[in-house]
């Protein structure tokens, strides 16, 4: 029988099915629905999602390039686990890049990309309001996706999302974060204080302390979802 949600969530994309069903299945992995460790059997991904194997072995195919899935050969494939070694460089990398873009932003902030953020954290309030910590989650992302937009590269809203994937995964874990979202949006707010004034280097700064608090949320995970991690 096909999976209902998956089915539908491909139903409602455009594309090639192929497309659609690697949209689908990346999706299921990076909000843990697909947890680390699990067996994806191409077999039954056919039957669930009614779909031939081209398209589902084409989907894995990427999903493995992503890094997201190991492919074993002649044996099964498996939902990639994490590596914390993995996970503090992806948080390296991420800071590195947003703090380069915030400084640029700062300096050269438009009154329109200043509603636009204003408008996403209120956003963020209400969510927070109405214990929405899904949505937190995604305003969360976009916030940090409208700065990294705002240097006028285009591809490094891409780029930027594509090396933080285990990162990424490694967040749902952590919701929902007792008092963590009003926190989180206190130092977004600081950072857009930051940006209002022009101000590059108190921009940078807010940034940095802001990404630089969550490998050391995510380290205890390990402890507490041994089956999701490497061995190290």
């Amino acid at each position: 029988m096909p999976n209902p949600t998956l089915a539908l969530y491909i139903d409602r994309l455009e594309g090639p099915l192929g497309q659609r069903i690697y949209a689908a299945l990346r999706n299921a992995i990076l909000d843990i629905t697909f947890e680390p460790g699990m067996i994806l059997r191409k077999g039954a991904l056919c039957e669930q999602l009614g779909v031939s194997r081209s398209p589902v072995s084409e989907a894995l195919g990427r999903l493995s390039s992503d890094g997201l899935v190991d492919i074993i050969p002649q044996s099964a494939t498996r939902v990639s686990q994490f590596s914390l070694v993995e996970l503090r460089e992806e948080s390296f990398l991420r800071e590195a890049v947003e703090v380069a873009a915030v400084v640029k932003v700062a300096a050269e902030r438009t009154e329109d990309q200043l509603t636009r953020l204003t408008r996403n954290l209120r956003l963020q309030e209400l969510l927070i309001d109405d214990k929405d910590f899904q949505g937190f989650f995604e305003a969360d992302v976009e916030f940090h996706e409208l700065i990294l937009g705002f240097t006028g590269f285009p591809k490094v809203v891409a780029a930027a999302g594509q090396m933080s994937l285990q990162l990424r995964r490694a967040r749902m874990l952590l919701l929902p974060e007792e008092g963590r979202p009003a926190e989180a949006l206190a130092e977004h707010h600081s950072i857009l204080n930051a940006i209002r004034a022009k101000d590059p280097a108190a921009a940078g700064q807010a940034v940095s302390m802001h990404l630089g608090q969550l490998i050391e949320r995510i380290v205890p995970l390990q402890r507490q979802h041994p089956g999701y991690f490497r061995p190290s």
